[in-house]
């Protein structure tokens, strides 16, 4: 099969979904208000609450949801066959994610920027917070620490990508001035920004930059790890225009750029998709595609990091409500075109069957590695780039948006110890510096606590997907209460909750029987864990949908 003819079926599926199902959802679901007062402006501090230009703030929220993992979960999954993650991916990013980042965005705008974890003690009840905020915090140890150590990864491997990777960041500070202070049109702006990054892209091959393989007691490896550490501290102490909104916002235009490039070269390339639709010669061990698949792709379908974005950054952002179908809903629509082109570069992005079951020889492979690769060779075969080239674009497009997602998720585990100093009283937890350093030093100790090299997070990356669908489920959960309780439907989030929460269930108990048989003891306690809250969870969700509909009864009677 054509991949062109895949690549037409995913974009029209998406464009019909935000053309026509968000509109509907925005209009008769949330009723989104534009006279309603955002937190942006009631409480704007030019630090965390800053009324944003959506265009910008979409940029902001895309990026840092779509990270590294969009990429990772779909070119894994596909060792299942290109099917079953291609329908995962489109109908999850129309039906599931959009309305998920939506509805998200819109409940902690009507609640004052709260985190949808804090709102849950008062929608839901304080034992589903606590359980929310454990969650919440497991997830963001393992973006933070996990991220990094791909990020550095790819440093040490493409040396051609370090110069673009961090000369964003000065791109970034400077487009931040421009457009903060008015200097020059976004317009403009975005030209010049995108024009700089792709100027250092082209860069990048002739200054390459290889950390050695060993400074001192660390490994080079270790030694980015800090590194990016450091940064991400700073960055998420300053006030979001300066770095992260237009950090985000010139990333998202190249990212869109980037698929416009891979897209077009497809289509001018026209390769034929060498992966199976449906792989029934799984190499040994693969564990079965159900439930798996929707937990393997959850960044691309459904994921509930982008609840943590949209109620921890994007809200206190958002310059009018309306804002949120385009911010929330376009940038799950961005994500899933980002999980759709890395399907593609996974299965058409080689030259035969035998190279593409070479790189999928075993459960999961492929990954960053056959996006790069794949991706490169699509782009060097449809316009005639050099593969070098093609790879140093792809490998940076990854690099700067699990950086964007580092950025974003530090700052709001920074939120997090700052929402328990409120919590439990405890004033010192709330001051901005302290809070950053006590993420930064879980981060560290899970990075670090396993061997030198940083690479501790890895040990639990295994339930990222678990973790990451029993949040999404919360965040639904928090919503479909909040509709309830204004008397309207909710069967377009209750679905897609029982949906998730049911595949979430049935993955961590196939999750439970591997680790036990491979006597890894401590994934085996950890997944026991989250099992438990995952059954709270459905607890709690039948109990409030119930407090709540019952309540609505005793009120008309």
């Amino acid at each position: 099969m054509s991949a062109v003819v895949l690549l037409a079926l995913g974009l029209g599926l998406m464009a019909l979904g935000y053309f026509v199902y968000s509109k509907f959802i925005a209009e008769k679901i949330f009723r989104l208000d534009p006279d309603f007062k955002t937190p942006a402006h009631e409480f704007e501090d030019g630090v965390d609450f800053v009324p944003t230009n959506r265009y910008v703030l979409w940029g902001h929220h895309f990026t840092s949801v779509a990270g590294a993992a969009p990429i990772v979960g779909p070119a894994i999954a596909v060792i299942w066959g290109w099917l079953p993650a291609f329908l995962w991916v489109s109908i999850g990013t129309v039906v599931f994610a959009g309305v998920h980042d939506t509805g998200a965005v819109w409940a902690s705008v009507r609640n004052k920027a709260r985190s949808v974890g804090s709102l849950t003690g008062d929608v839901v009840g304080k034992r589903a917070r606590s359980v929310f905020m454990i969650v919440i915090f497991l997830l963001l140890l393992m973006v933070n620490a996990v991220f990094a150590v791909v990020i550095a990864g790819l440093m040490m491997k493409f040396s051609s990508a370090v110069v673009p990777v961090w000369g964003a960041i000065l791109v970034a500070l400077i487009i931040g001035q421009l457009i903060y202070r008015r200097i020059l049109s976004l317009a403009v702006v975005s030209v010049i920004g995108v024009v700089a990054l792709y100027a250092l892209i082209g860069i990048g091959p002739s200054v390459p930059v290889q950390m050695p393989e060993q400074v001192g007691a660390l490994s080079g490896n270790a030694v980015w790890i800090l590194i990016l550490f450091g940064y991400a501290a700073i960055a998420s102490l300053l006030p979001v225009w300066m770095l992260l909104q237009p950090r985000d916002y010139i990333n998202g235009l190249q990212l869109f750029i980037g698929l416009i490039i891979l897209y077009g070269a497809l289509v001018m390339f026209n390769p034929a998709l060498v992966a199976p639709m449906y792989n029934t010669n799984l190499p040994e061990g693969t564990p079965s595609m159900l439930p798996l698949l929707f937990v393997t792709i959850a960044c691309g379908a459904i994921s509930g990091f982008h609840g943590l974005v949209a109620g921890g950054t994007t809200s206190k952002q958002l310059n009018k409500e309306t804002d949120a179908r385009f911010v929330g809903y376009f940038g799950a629509v961005g994500e899933g075109m980002l999980a759709l082109g890395a399907i593609l570069a996974a299965t058409a992005g080689f030259a035969t069957y035998g190279e593409w079951s070479a790189m999928y020889d075993a459960f999961g492979k492929g990954g960053v590695n056959a996006f790069v690769e794949g991706g490169a060779y699509i782009i060097s075969n449809g316009i005639g780039l050099p593969e070098t080239t093609a790879a140093t674009l792809l490998t940076v497009m990854a690099a700067l948006f699990a950086g964007t997602t580092m950025d974003t998720g530090l700052r709001l585990q920074r939120y997090i110890f700052q929402e328990w100093g409120e919590i439990y009283n405890q004033q010192w937890m709330k001051k901005p510096a302290i809070a950053t350093l006590l993420a930064v030093v879980s981060c560290l100790v899970l990075a670090f606590g396993a061997g030198a090299d940083g690479s501790g997070g890895l040990i639990i990356w295994p339930l990222f997907g678990t973790t990451n669908q029993l949040l999404a489920g919360l965040t639904l959960l928090v919503v479909t209460v909040i509709l309830v309780r204004l008397g309207r439907p909710m069967w377009y989030t209750l679905a897609p909750l029982i949906f998730l929460m049911v595949m979430t269930v049935l993955a961590l108990f196939a999750q439970l029987k591997s680790f036990y048989e491979a006597e890894n003891y401590f994934l085996l306690g950890l997944d026991i864990v989250v099992l438990v809250a995952s059954i709270l969870v459905a607890m709690e969700c039948a109990a409030a949908l119930k407090r709540v509909r019952q309540e609505k009864v005793d009120a008309t009677s």
